[in-house]
């Protein structure tokens, strides 16, 4: 059904939805539709395709290459990771073990996220990024609401930052990066699915607070970066990154500085005035528009906006 799409519909396509006994929905970069059994699009949910048990089964069969016990690990936390840097959301029954969740089963829903890096994305931001002075890279935290591009833009600093830009005078940069939930660089059994360039090395599926020790002891890295900070113990980790002299590329949810500012963590790396740049993304000209960059020292806009 999904291949009978029209391209221009496949080309904004960023998730597929199956909900046994519901609708098949396809989320779009703009808007979400449904989908009849001869693969047109709708938005009326009474002429949608539903999802049948048979289909979840295949599904399942298909993701787990028919092996339902290779992928129970993952299933405790919720995603798996496919070729490609595919990512499968699944709800269903949860089974506790000591009060954790052990596993899943009677699998319910399965959220497709199709992976797609853009490369050069973080081009006319990057230059704003760099101290030419000392030729090094300013302490950065990417701050937007969701769905407003930061993992992107993430990814494309790294992989810039990594390969080096000669254009700006930068040789490629060793960075780390803790990769909690498999969504930067997209790892198949430890090996990235996304480019992340050529100097950078991957903490797959771990906690951000213990992977950028790791990563600090082991692996001596001119930048770690990791996405989405926001509690005490990724904050204190920051912090004894940032006191070892090497460089942090973060993203933070949020509309602006204000609203980090009253989070107790986020608000006392902004107070301790740590972190250089604040670069605030959002959705005036489309997905990753770069807003403004704030300087942390002096908390002033730099009057670069949407760059």
């Amino acid at each position: 059904m999904i291949a009978a799409l029209a391209h221009f519909i496949i080309d904004k396509l960023e998730e597929i939805r199956f909900r046994q006994g519901r609708p098949l929905v396809l989320g779009l970069s703009d808007n979400d539709v449904f989908i009849t059994v001869d693969g047109r699009p709708t938005h009326e949910a009474r002429e949608a395709y539903c999802v049948t048990p048979i289909d979840m089964e295949r599904l399942i069969q298909l993701i787990s290459n028919s092996s339902f016990y290779a992928i129970e690990e993952e299933l405790k936390n919720g995603f798996i990771t496919l070729p490609g840097g595919h990512r499968v959301g699944i709800t269903g029954k949860a089974l506790l073990d000591g009060g954790k969740i052990r596993t899943l089963k009677y699998l319910s829903s399965c959220n497709i996220r199709i992976s797609r890096a853009i490369t050069g994305v973080a081009s006319k931001l990057l230059p704003h990024l760099l101290d030419n002075g000392r030729g090094e890279f300013f302490h950065t935290i990417l701050v937007s609401p969701p769905c407003c591009g930061k993992t992107t833009m993430l990814r494309d600093l790294i992989r810039q930052l990594s390969n080096g830009i000669p254009e700006l005078g930068l040789s490629g940069l060793t960075l780390g990066v803790v990769d909690e939930r498999s969504e930067i660089a997209g790892c198949y059994k430890g090996v990235p699915q996304l480019d992340v360039g050529i100097r950078t090395d991957v903490l797959d599926g771990c906690p951000k607070a213990e992977g950028m020790m790791m990563l600090l002891r082991s692996m001596n890295p001119h930048v770690i970066a990791v996405d989405e900070i926001g509690r005490g113990e990724d904050v204190s980790a920051l912090e004894e990154v940032l006191n070892a002299g090497v460089k942090v590329l973060a993203t933070a949810h949020g509309k602006n500085l204000a609203e980090l500012a009253e989070r107790p963590a986020l608000g006392r790396i902004i107070r301790l005035k740590m972190i250089e740049r604040f670069v605030i993304l959002g959705r005036s000209r489309g997905v990753g528009t770069v807003e403004d960059i704030i300087d942390g020292k002096t908390m002033r806009t730099l009057g670069v906006k949407k760059c």
